[in-house]
């Protein structure tokens, strides 16, 4: 079963069939180290560029015709045309990028900054990061390495490893380390690439496997160059490129015994600074225990605090009268009975007939009182179409 790296001593495991399992080493104080994925992609994006070469489209592109303008009142467009005549070329557009044959826009030029300076400390903060993260079995499985046969992250061989001069070994010796299905895999990836690269001396693409580091190189170095996907550094000059592929984090690491141990010696220790890198000490955590619950839940801490408050009654929320009927009722006892005769709906009086007769004898009397006759009159009272109309007057004998 895989053990993870919050342990005092890591196991040596064979190399060779013939060997036994060695003696434990002391897990070196590197692994301990913060595990910075911010970091990790600053320093990994910047440090990338550096291995571009600069590219540009030649300067003459696209100017090669001695195009002028028409200029205007010719009814076309004021963009340079090639002069001449009796071919399909002469009166064409040219130089702009909008024009067939013309140059693109903003032409690229070959004196761009193409690099970036990466500060030495961030690079082997980076580093240590990423040696750290590499130590942690749920991270290396996140970048997608098979571990279910690996005895023990990290993975540390016997320095027999180092002494190989073939490939036929090499993989032996990872297959025997529980590496096989993660070899299988990688082999399994190789494929064309896609796009023009597959013409410019990069046509296969295949997955990052196995990074071994070696303290001495004794013929490892040429046995492993022909195993797809695995990689080979020397422990004094550990790469971000190689420890974090693609600024992702966890890669499967198999150490040799003399470049495990080394490692105290080349990145230092919590007490002591580092022996190869001038002036370089381990990054430390903010926080030496980061299980704060525990910290603040303990006797020590719980001892000299203070206890919390009683009582203290918090002034309460003014409530605003007019939005709140309770608030108001406090200040106006009247205000219930206001809104409920403020919404009461008044009775509709129906038609009878008793006030239609009532009616009727108001319009007849003031009829009689007003003495209202003529023409006009009676197209008013037809229009009113009341009951009772007036007769038309008779006409008058001159």
């Amino acid at each position: 079963k895989m053990v993870a790296a919050a342990r005092p001593s890591v196991t040596v495991h064979p190399a060779l069939a013939s060997e036994g399992v060695g003696a434990a080493l002391k897990l070196p104080e590197v692994f301990k180290s913060p595990v910075r994925p911010d970091l990790v992609l600053f320093v990994h994006t910047n440090m990338a560029k550096n291995a571009r070469q600069p590219y540009a489209v030649s300067l003459a592109a696209g100017h090669q015709s001695s195009a002028e303008s028409w200029g205007t009142g010719r009814a076309v467009s004021r963009i340079p045309r090639v002069p001449g005549g009796g071919t399909h070329r002469a009166g064409q557009a040219a130089f702009g990028n909008m024009c067939r044959g013309g140059r693109m826009f903003a032409p690229t030029h070959t004196w761009r900054r193409w690099h970036r300076k990466v500060n030495v400390q961030m690079k082997r903060y980076a580093v240590c990061s990423a040696l750290a993260a590499s130590a942690v079995p749920s991270l290396v499985m996140a970048r997608g390495h098979l571990i279910d046969d690996v005895p023990e992250i990290p993975l540390v061989i016997s320095d027999a490893a180092e002494s190989i001069t073939k490939a036929s070994k090499a993989l032996e010796v990872l297959k025997l380390a529980g590496a096989g299905p993660e070899l299988e895999k990688v082999a399994k990836s190789r494929n064309i690439r896609r796009g023009k690269g597959k013409m410019r001396n990069r046509r296969y693409t295949q997955r990052r496997g196995i990074l071994v580091v070696y303290g001495s190189d004794n013929g490892i170095v040429k046995a492993m160059r022909n195993v797809p996907g695995v990689d080979v550094a020397n422990v004094n000059t550990l790469n971000l490129l190689d420890l974090a592929p693609g600024a992702h984090m966890g890669r499967l690491i198999v150490w040799t015994k003399s470049a495990f141990a080394a490692l105290d010696k080349v990145y230092g220790t919590r007490d002591a600074p580092s022996e190869v890198k001038k002036g370089f000490t381990l990054p430390r955590h903010m926080m030496s225990n980061s299980d704060l619950n525990r910290i603040i839940n303990s006797d020590e801490i719980q001892s000299i605090v203070r206890a919390p408050k009683d009582g203290g009654k918090r002034a309460p929320l003014k409530k605003n009268p007019l939005k709140n009927i309770g608030a108001m009722l406090k200040l106006n006892p009247y205000a219930k009975q206001a809104r409920v005769d403020k919404n009461a709906v008044p009775k509709v009086v129906k038609d009878s007939k008793k006030f239609k007769a009532i009616g009727d004898k108001f319009y007849n009397k003031m009829m009689v009182d007003s003495e209202y006759d003529g023409e006009l009159f009676v197209k008013f009272a037809s229009w009113l179409e009341q009951k009772t109309t007036a007769e038309p007057p008779a006409e008058e004998e001159e």
